[in-house]
């Protein structure tokens, strides 16, 4: 499946699960020095791989006649700071009650280390600035995935389904926390709680085979 492909494949999963309303939300996948990313005022259940630019590293149209999404250059950081190769970016219902209200999402869940732990919200700038793609950056910093104040979440990963099911996940925490702050106040985990999860995850139990 092509880059362009991917993203039309994924864009239509983000609208079905509706991580995404109307024209909201972007992704883009890296290959090498070229990026393919979603178009601007594009739905994206209605993505057509032709629809969809290929951008140099410098935000420079390749190919394509569609112009790339507004957010393009927050996804251009994102791949200039680190070694993601795909990035998905949603206005989902609970991430975004999350970033409008709290400063971060504590872990509450061991599967938040899946994301990296803790997982920051960035602060509120315009979209589409580089103010915003730099407050991203920051708050991404040795995570899978961030917050943006009072706009949505974004999620990396080193293939455009994994970035997804970052994106999946982090939509689940948002929406456990926000279920559990309506029964009390959530408990969350402590460092030695989560470095015990991380160990287990190392040294798993290893079940005998019955004999005969």
């Amino acid at each position: 499946m092509s880059l362009r492909e991917q993203l039309c494949e994924y864009g239509r999963r983000a609208v079905e699960l509706g991580l995404v309303i109307g024209t909201s939300g972007n992704l883009s996948v890296r290959q090498e020095d070229r990026v393919a990313v979603t178009p601007s005022g594009v739905a994206l259940d209605r993505l057509t791989p032709e629809l969809c630019p290929v951008v140099d590293l410098a935000g420079n149209l390749v190919e394509g006649e569609s112009q790339p999404s507004s957010e393009t250059p927050m996804h251009l950081a994102v791949y200039a700071s680190g070694d993601a190769r795909a990035v998905v970016h949603t206005h989902s219902v609970f991430g975004t009650v999350v970033a409008t209200t709290m400063t971060e999402l504590p872990p509450i869940h061991y599967n938040a280390l899946l994301l990296g732990g803790t997982v920051r919200v960035a602060e509120y700038a315009t979209y589409g600035t580089p103010e915003l793609a730099a407050n991203v950056r920051a708050a991404l910093e040795g995570r899978r995935a961030v917050l943006m104040a009072n706009h949505g979440g974004m999620t990396i990963g080193a293939t455009l389904e994994e970035a997804f099911e970052a994106t999946r996940l982090l939509e689940w925490l948002c929406e456990v926390y926000v279920r559990a702050l309506g029964v009390g106040t959530p408990n969350v985990l402590t460092p030695e709680q989560l470095d015990a999860v991380v160990e287990r995850a190392f040294n798993p139990p290893v079940f005998p085979r019955r004999a005969g």
